[in-house]
């Protein structure tokens, strides 16, 4: 049964002029059913260092259709092949905008493993309440 899943996608950092391709990583963990990663490699971050942001794959799934998200990551459409991520911190805003086909391809893969209204049988509810309770 498949577990994880790592999708390649091209995207374009929008935090400067005209842009920079980068590749990043879309993953999903079987075992982390709500959630959604995206990791930057260590070149374009502020400290030379992987970045991985987390997001419910359900904000994902909204943001390819209508404008999506509250705190620190928004996503929505941008223009017919492409959607744009925004990622917010303390130290600035990074844009990026990633092909809306990768995206689905994505996703179609997360919901083939894990289907809507499923996930709590896939969450491990002891390994929540250990994190809940590491962080008192």
């Amino acid at each position: 049964m498949l577990t994880d899943i790592d999708h390649i996608v091209r995207a374009r950092l929008r935090s400067g002029p005209g842009g920079r391709e980068i590749t990043a990583t879309l993953r999903y963990r079987r075992d982390d059913p709500l959630a959604a990663r995206i990791t930057f490699p260590a070149e374009v971050s502020l400290d030379g260092a992987e970045v991985t942001w987390v997001f419910a794959r359900g904000l994902l799934t909204t943001g390819l259709y209508e404008p999506a998200g509250e705190g620190d990551v928004h996503i929505r459409p941008s223009g017919p092949e492409h959607t744009a991520i925004e990622f917010r911190t303390d130290e600035g805003t990074a844009l990026v905008e990633v092909r809306t086909s990768g995206l689905r391809g994505f996703l179609a893969r997360v919901y083939e493993a894990v289907p809507p209204g499923q996930e709590l049988r896939h969450l491990d509810m002891d390994a929540v309440v250990a994190a809940l309770l590491d962080g008192e």
